[in-house]
């Protein structure tokens, strides 16, 4: 008697490597389950099983950015906002097709395909502590810390967005470019001091 095919975690991780990769390259609606299947090397019984259909799959795959995006936030936590910054762009550019499934609309079209709201939050969780960790020590104004994080967040946002998309001449110097919009953000936020 044949065992039963089991999909574990490994096929599962494949398949939303490779739905990033073919949805990043091909956009999301080109893409089909028989093409994901066939690039991660398994067959589309193993997406049904684990995921159910197409807007499951892309859900899954956003999620899983949004998920491996957070731990590389929670892990540079603890050095405050100049490192989630720095840990912000190193993620960036080590998963570009994840980064610009996530933040880039290309799922916009796909009205059932959203991240989860949680998730997409719990990424951010992270900025929003350390901004609020950052007033509480006098390193920044005691503005309302939504608007903080969402300015800075669109700042360093912005930077990563125009590096991936190549919006530059070759020898434009992202990292030097990077690191002088992360010290004037600190100095935009800083608590103002009468001369």
């Amino acid at each position: 008697m044949a065992r039963p095919i089991v999909h574990d975690q490994l096929v599962q991780k494949r398949l939303l490597a490779v739905t990033a990769e073919l949805v990043d390259r091909e956009g999301p609606a080109r893409v089909t389950l028989r093409d994901v299947a066939a690039a991660a090397d398994t067959s589309t019984t193993a997406i049904y099983s684990l995921f159910g259909g197409k807007a499951q799959l892309l859900t899954a795959a956003v999620d899983d950015g949004f998920r491996s995006f957070g731990e590389s936030q929670r892990e540079a936590a603890h050095g405050g906002l100049l490192e989630l910054g720095h840990a912000y762009r190193a993620w960036a550019l080590e998963h570009p097709a994840l980064y610009r499934l996530m933040f880039g609309g290309a799922l916009a079209a796909y009205v059932d395909c959203s991240p989860t709201p949680e998730v997409a939050s719990d990424s951010m969780l992270p900025l929003m502590e350390a901004v609020v960790a950052a007033q509480t020590a006098g390193r920044i104004r005691p503005d309302d810390p939504s608007t903080i994080a969402m300015g800075i967040w669109g700042q360093v946002h912005g930077l990563v967005s125009l590096e991936l998309a190549q919006m530059n001449a070759p020898e434009t110097d992202w990292p030097g470019i990077y690191e002088a919009a992360l010290e004037a953000v600190a100095r935009a936020w800083a608590p103002w001091r009468p001369q």
